[in-house]
């Protein structure tokens, strides 16, 4: 945090805080200290050095903030940032905070392209919180698409989705492409999407990279399907909100244990979720860093005496996304 001057100091005035900046940096710090691991087949440390360095990063921050859904549930271990864990120094607003130090934390220990570090704030009791379910159904578009998708696509044969965004875009369904996360649960939905005669855009992990390029219409994506973790699809959620785009996702528990947790916690594995009913409101902010190279944003890159990051910021009240290169100089 910028060292702002004491109020009553003559002659100068306390900046106000920026929340998406203050989140750049989380995500920086993340990114810094995952960097590290690229390619060094360690994929749990270099998860632990990206939350902890996230969460310290967090607990500078001005602001009472509540993480809403952690990853201890899909990663099946406990981290600074699991759910319901407090961020921040306790002396500024209280925030819903949603992180995932590492999207794609295998594609990192593999020197894959595509990882990134996320986060996002919105104010208190305005982020869906899933529960104890771990896993979602999920489909992104862009705001050309996002008037034409509705409820139903969850539940439609890919040909028909897949037909409906080529006719928003204009575009032949042989042209349209399609992000998918290569799991085994997914061999169905490859098969589908290909037999409608589109092309699949395949990555190993990273499904908040993948609906960030979903949802950004000049990117070379058009829409992401399949199954992915609970607390991405609610990352995703503010960061497709504050693009535009459209996202419907719906609690798809992965085993017997999820699903009874999830009927025992009242959770309603029917309703069908839009990014609005994620994340409500007009205040919220998303901020990715890239760790390794990919088609969102450029990886840490070494230099020396100094590394340089590349960052987005979003901002869905005033609809700004910012690309932010940053030096940081090595001691």
């Amino acid at each position: 945090m910028t060292d702002f001057p004491k109020p009553n100091e003559p002659g100068k005035r306390r900046p106000p805080p920026h929340p998406g900046l203050d989140l750049v940096r989380a995500t920086e710090a993340a990114a810094l200290a995952a960097g590290r691991f690229m390619g060094l087949a360690d994929r749990h440390g270099a998860d632990h050095a990206a939350q902890d360095a996230m969460a310290a990063a967090l607990d500078l921050l001005p602001m009472k903030g509540n993480i809403i859904c952690g990853e201890e549930g899909r990663i099946g271990g406990n981290s600074p940032l699991d759910s319901q864990s407090m961020v921040g120094n306790g002396k500024g607003p209280g925030l819903d905070v949603e992180v995932n130090a590492i999207d794609g934390a295998s594609m990192v220990a593999d020197g894959k392209g595509g990882a990134l570090s996320v986060a996002a704030f919105a104010p208190p009791g305005t982020m869906w919180k899933p529960g104890p379910a771990v896993y979602m159904d999920k489909l992104v578009v862009d705001r050309t698409v996002a008037d034409s998708i509705g409820p139903e696509a969850l539940d439609a044969p890919p040909g028909w989705t897949l037909a409906t965004v080529a006719r928003a875009k204009g575009k032949d369904v042989c042209d349209v492409v399609v992000f998918i996360v290569d799991r085994p649960r997914h061999k169905q939905l490859i098969h589908d999407v290909r037999q409608a005669g589109a092309r699949v855009l395949l990555r190993q992990g990273g499904d908040v990279g993948g609906a960030l390029l979903a949802a950004d219409e000049s990117a070379p994506v058009d829409i992401m399907l399949g199954i992915g973790g609970a607390a991405e699809g609610l990352m995703a959620a503010c960061a497709v909100k504050a693009l535009g785009g459209a996202m419907l996702g719906r609690i798809t528990p992965q085993s017997q244990n999820e699903r009874q947790a999830c009927l025992d916690g009242g959770v309603d594995l029917e309703q069908v979720l839009s990014c609005r009913d994620m994340v409500q409101g007009d205040e919220v902010y998303f901020a990715a860093t890239g760790i390794t190279d990919g088609l969102v944003l450029h990886g840490v890159r070494y230099h020396g005496d100094y590394v340089d990051t590349q960052s987005m910021m979003l901002r869905y009240e005033t609809g700004t996304r910012r690309i932010i290169t940053t030096e940081h100089r090595l001691k």
